[in-house]
């Protein structure tokens, strides 16, 4: 390799990594503050109906105002490892602005409708607020 190319190549290089950093920086910045994951696990684990009749109150849940965010899902069928807990039913992610959003979904009469069609179908719930730092 020539000097001129070296330098041509070092040069296309740092500009990637430069302008990668910085596109990196601007996505950062544009994620919702609060995360709130919910894991359901079902009294029926093997009912499809029950898990059906879940999953679908779930997704009612993306209609409040200050979701600004879901992800609905089910255990992936990934590598089976010690640290992995797929014993789950389903589970929710919302993004949330800020701790305000999420307490107005907590009052908001959709999820008290969900939480009112739904929770005879669960056993066990166990929630993950996180907030971005």
């Amino acid at each position: 390799m020539t000097v001129s190319s070296r330098r041509t190549f070092l040069a296309a290089g740092a500009a990637t990594a430069a302008a990668g950093a910085a596109g990196a920086a601007t996505v950062s910045n544009t994620y919702p503050k609060l995360v709130h994951h919910v894991f359901f696990w079902l009294k029926n684990p093997n009912s499809k109906e029950d898990l059906a009749k879940l999953l679908a109150g779930l997704r009612t849940l993306e209609k409040i105002e200050s979701v600004r965010g879901i992800h609905i899902g089910v255990p992936a069928s990934t590598e089976k490892r010690a640290v992995v807990d797929s014993s789950f039913s389903a589970s929710e992610i919302l993004f949330f602005d800020d701790v305000d959003g999420q307490n107005l979904y907590q009052e908001h009469p959709i999820h008290k409708q969900f939480v009112e069609t739904c929770s005879n179908l669960w056993e066990r719930v166990v929630v993950y607020d996180a907030l971005s730092t």
